[in-house]
């Protein structure tokens, strides 16, 4: 058991490391990308009643300056955006699981006995790896349909199968995590061992 949670807690963590590379590449995007254009629109600005036109040609100046060095918005940015996002929440969802990260509400549960509480672990175990297999499932399926549609996005024109898919690495690592957390908690329930939390409880 030991080894298995050694493989499986390795898997988990490089999938959520990825995840999070992925959410720091697509804050880069996002910055790079509106920064570029509020100084595209201020190279651009036309006199106007503002309050703010005494103060114009300065904003043009440096508009101007920035945008000479390639300053612009960059295209397709909510594209990119979009299929990222994607991609690292099902990248996180793995060690989130595998780390008992998810928020609970024990509103009974600190009275019941510590063998109900292992036994009520299992079934939430039992239900989370159904889900993870049925959001499994059907993602490999919206990926497929992805690819025989060769549907593209309307400005990179990049196939969206390539997101699904990326979407797949986390979700087929989902479920391994659930299967591996079944395991874990029929483990307690026949050893008495205390089930370790890391999520919130309300």
């Amino acid at each position: 058991m030991k080894q298995l949670e050694r493989v499986v807690t390795f898997i988990a963590r490089w999938t959520a490391l990825l995840g999070g590379l992925a959410l720091v590449l697509l804050t880069l995007v996002t910055v790079a990308s509106v920064s570029g254009r509020a100084l595209s629109t201020m190279a651009n600005l036309h006199d106007s009643d503002s309050w703010l036109m005494p103060i114009y040609p300065a904003l043009r100046s440096i508009g101007s300056f920035f945008a000479g060095l390639g300053a612009r918005p960059i295209p397709g940015d909510f594209e990119l955006v979009e299929a990222g996002t994607g991609f690292a929440i099902f990248a996180f969802l793995p060690w989130c699981h595998l780390k008992r990260g998810h928020a609970t509400v024990e509103l009974l549960a600190t009275w019941f006995p510590a063998r109900m509480n292992r036994l009520i672990d299992l079934v939430a175990d039992f239900l989370m790896f159904g889900a993870a297999s049925l959001i499994a499932w059907r993602h490999w399926l919206g990926t497929l349909d992805k690819v025989s549609y060769g549907e593209i996005t309307f400005i990179l024109q990049f196939p969206l199968w390539w997101a699904y898919a990326a979407s797949m690495l986390g979700a087929s690592v989902f479920v391994l995590v659930a299967a591996f957390g079944l395991l874990r908690s029929m483990s307690e329930l026949k050893n008495g061992a205390s089930a370790k939390r890391m999520g919130a409880v309300h």
